[in-house]
């Protein structure tokens, strides 16, 4: 949850007073008040609401909810001159991106936002919403790292590039001198905060404007020359380069919106990339959701009109065509802004029509049927499963149940049955097979923790299956793993000997194979007769493309017929 500060008197300037009928809606809405004092207003905005991370964008959706303010629409300005007149400023918004920043940092999108007004108050805007959307989105810059130019200092068309840490030398902001790439990560305050994105890379990406200077050093700092907007700015360029396309649209369509309301001219910025093609950015257009009327009305219990239900959701930002009616009734099509990122399936949008009606609303419906209630057998086993291994001292995790499927080919190199989910918004794009894998990408995103990692999980896998009414069968399973300087097979085999002595179950192990460990130190655990998994030691194969340094021991089995 983050916390938006606004400058009082500015944000009434766009919703208002701000008074006890006001502080109701804004809590309403879904963004609960802080604090209110004659200098600022404090809300709480959730995770799922980036795009209100700004007074701007905040200003806009209250008068949405209040009725006062339309669906968000806005013109883009193209790149290309008219026919018949040259314009060598329209030629000129390219941003190139070469082949050699593809295996560091591969994608960016840009923009061009003119005729701003800049106050002091306002730059104190821009920058916090920079930053609040680096620390949300983009996963403390991991996930996307966004700069802000001004226009005037460079000279455009840009290249986006990758050099050698020692190739690159320009003085960072807040910094008295010209230093190399690999310099600033070790002596400005950003470039230490944020080493950890850079320092396994040979390379590091830099954006370089026409006369070969140097804009930023993505995602670490921008250059002092070239990265600082004043009072005086009154044309800003834009960009913001990760790993994810998709959120790097939405995170630039969120910054956009915000300067768009402060009076900005949004121009598009063709990008040049050396191995996808051609694009224009940013991209504002709305996305098409379509929805039936009865879904929403069958899942909130209530019994809401069609033109209700539109005008909830035009509360909330949100526009509605209809697409007509056919025989199982009456359909919608939602129209979302590029900005906002929560809208991801219609029970989206019986969210926002519940939070447009009120909670406090809905009226509570006592059940017809009363049942006593008890815990699940299962869940009984695997919460002793939990406390047996934690009073061992080992460490419970929960991984998602989604993965990337190079990660899977890490341990599985060969893995083809692959479930797929369709239209993936991330890079986790299959259901994982196993809890090896997830278990091992934690060792990995903990490798500067001390040492030992003794650590378990207890968690679904998924895998084919055509005798399963859904094609698609679950099975509930343990991972355990050690990884220490000399872990030993003897440490991990007492520790299954002591869970399976609690849960009086007999087992034994005879020599196996496991496609993730080591050929000769890896057993099959069997129990009744059946083999239901594997202990043993991970093979160099796997740490080395997990890049874990520490020998590991791990044991995977089935709970199913501990059940």
């Amino acid at each position: 949850m983050t916390i938006l500060t606004m400058n009082k008197k500015e944000l009434e300037g766009e919703i208002g007073k701000v008074d006890a009928a006001m502080e109701k809606t804004i809590t309403d809405m879904g963004t609960p008040i802080e604090y209110v004092n004659d200098e600022e207003v404090a809300v709480e905005v959730f995770p799922n609401r980036p795009d209100l991370l700004s007074l701007q964008n905040f200003s806009l959706a209250v008068n949405q909810y209040r009725g006062k303010a339309k669906l968000a629409s806005f013109k883009i300005h193209n790149t290309e001159a008219p026919k018949g007149v040259h314009s060598k400023e329209c030629k000129d918004y390219i941003v190139t991106i070469e082949k050699s920043v593809k295996k560091v940092r591969p994608y960016t999108v840009c923009a061009i936002v003119k005729g701003l007004k800049f106050t002091d108050e306002k730059i104190k805007d821009v920058i916090d919403i920079q930053e609040k959307l680096h620390n949300s989105l983009g996963r403390k810059r991991k996930k996307a790292a966004i700069g802000i130019y001004p226009l005037e200092a460079i000279t455009l068309p840009i290249k986006f590039v990758a050099k050698k840490p020692e190739d690159i030398k320009f003085r960072p902001l807040e910094f008295p001198r010209v230093i190399n790439g690999r310099q600033i990560l070790g002596q400005h305050p950003a470039g230490k905060e944020y080493a950890d994105l850079l320092k396994d890379e040979d390379v590091y990406p830099v954006f370089i404007d026409a006369n070969d200077e140097i804009l930023s050093m993505p995602p670490i700092i921008n250059s002092d020359k070239t990265g600082r907007i004043v009072e005086t700015t009154k044309d800003v360029f834009i960009e913001c380069s990760g790993h994810n396309l998709y959120y790097l649209n939405k995170i630039m369509a969120i910054i956009v919106a915000s300067l768009s309301r402060m009076g900005g001219k949004i121009y598009a910025m063709k990008i040049k990339d050396a191995v996808e093609g051609e694009k224009n950015t940013p991209d504002m257009t709305t996305q098409e959701m379509k929805f039936d009327y009865k879904d929403i009305n069958r899942t909130l219990g209530t019994d809401f009109t069609d033109k209700k239900i539109n005008e909830y959701l035009s509360k909330m930002g949100i526009g509605v065509e209809s697409t007509g009616n056919d025989p199982k009734g009456p359909k919608g099509a939602a129209i979302v802004p590029a900005y906002r990122t929560d809208i991801l399936h219609w029970i989206d949008l019986t969210e926002e029509v519940a939070i447009a009606h009120g909670y406090d609303n809905f009226e509570p419906i006592i059940p017809d049927i009363s049942t006593i209630g008890s815990e699940d057998p299962r869940a009984k086993t695997k919460k002793v499963v939990g406390n047996i291994l934690s009073g061992l001292g080992l460490l419970e995790v929960n991984s998602f149940h989604i993965c990337a499927k190079d990660d899977v080919k890490k341990i599985h190199y060969d893995f083809k049955d692959f479930i797929e989910l369709e239209d993936s918004k991330t890079a986790r794009d299959v259901l994982r097979n196993d809890l090896l894998t997830n278990i091992m990408q934690i060792l990995y995103q903990n490798s500067d923790a001390s040492y030992p990692h003794k650590i378990f999980e207890v968690g679904k896998v998924f895998s084919l299956d055509s005798n399963d009414e859904t094609g698609i069968k679950e099975t509930e399973k343990l991972v355990v793993a050690i990884a220490d300087e000399k872990p030993s097979f003897s440490d991990l085999k007492q520790i299954l000997d002591y869970l399976f002595k609690m849960l009086d179950i007999t087992y034994e192990v005879r020599n196996g194979e496991h496609i993730g460990m080591i050929k000769g130190r890896c057993a099959e655990v069997i129990v009744e007769g059946k083999v239901i998994g594997h202990i043993g030691e991970v093979s160099p194969r796997v740490l080395k493309n997990w890049k874990i340094k520490m020998p590991t021991v791990a044991l995977e089995i089935s709970l199913e017929d501990l059940f």
